[in-house]
């Protein structure tokens, strides 16, 4: 299991750009709304599930995408189920910490 992330400080906070490492360069589609999933916004660097773990332990903010990635931070109690988006059966999930 691989993740695609990309850590950069947002207003004083360590935000967290994260997606499953496989959905890089994929579009998709809800409606008229389209997301490129690109590697500038969520990363060159591919790290496995340690590494993953510590950078979403250590974020304030965090945009996920895929199943592997929200799946890791709900197994770690920093994301929940409910606050998920599916658009063409990819998980999105947004967090905020304080």
């Amino acid at each position: 299991m691989q993740f695609s992330v990309r850590i950069s400080d947002y207003q004083k906070n360590i935000m967290v750009n994260m997606c499953d490492a496989e959905l890089i360069g994929k579009d998709v589609f809800d409606g008229k709304l389209k997301i490129h999933i690109s590697e500038s916004y969520y990363g060159k660097q591919i790290v496995n599930k340690d590494e993953a773990t510590s950078f979403l332990k250590s974020a304030s903010i965090m945009n996920l995408v895929g199943k592997e990635t929200i799946s890791l931070a709900i197994d770690l109690g920093i994301g929940s189920k409910d606050g998920v988006k599916i658009i063409s059966d990819i998980p999105f999930l947004i967090i905020f910490n304080s």
